[in-house]
This record gives C-alpha cells, structure tokens and sequence, in this order.
C-alpha cells in the first residue's frame, strides 16, 4: 500500500542473459492488482543478487519501492491509463531518467 493505493510489484523469477552476466541492472514492475492498465517499470541501477558472478547487490526492498512509485506517479505516470510501460530510473543508478515510450 502507498498513500491508500494497493499496487502489486514483481521482479523477474531468473536473471536474463545481461543480468547474470552484471552487463545489465535490476528491474522490477509495479501496477494496479484489479486492473492492471500502464505498467511502471523501475531500474534498480543495480545487479541482480543472484546474478551468475556474485557481484554485491542490494536487496530491493518494500520501502523503496514505495519511494518509486510515489516518484514516478509525481512525475506523470497514471496506473489506471492503458499505455505503454512507464520508465523509470532510481536516482541511484548510474543514469536517472525518467520516461514514458
């Protein structure tokens, strides 16, 4: 729950070939449980913590995935409007951005 809103957030079960590899970051995807429309897509800027070379990496925790989801919606992003996925780049990463495609 964020601000009386009940979002559902998940993160890919396996790392894909990048992300085993350290070559690409984490992500994970939060959207509306009863009726899922524009999905928000968070980049971590971070490994993945089963990533093939144990490279350190934070676990992605309950807390920040609020602060993305109150940082994106100030920044345009309408859960309830279909579209396409909803960017956004923790500002840790090594480039935050913030973009709707």
């Amino acid at each position: 729950m964020v601000d009386g809103v009940t979002y559902r957030w998940r993160i890919r079960k396996r790392p894909t070939y990048c992300q085993g590899n350290g070559w690409g970051t984490m992500s994970y995807a939060v959207d509306l449980p009863a009726a899922p429309r524009c999905t928000l897509v968070v980049d971590t800027g971070h490994p993945r913590p089963d990533n093939w070379l144990s490279l350190p990496a934070p676990s992605v925790l309950p807390s920040q995935v609020a602060v993305a989801i109150r940082a994106a919606l100030a920044r345009g992003w309408v859960p309830e409007r279909p579209g396409s996925p909803f960017l956004y780049s923790e500002p840790s990463s090594p480039t935050p951005s913030v973009h709707n495609s």
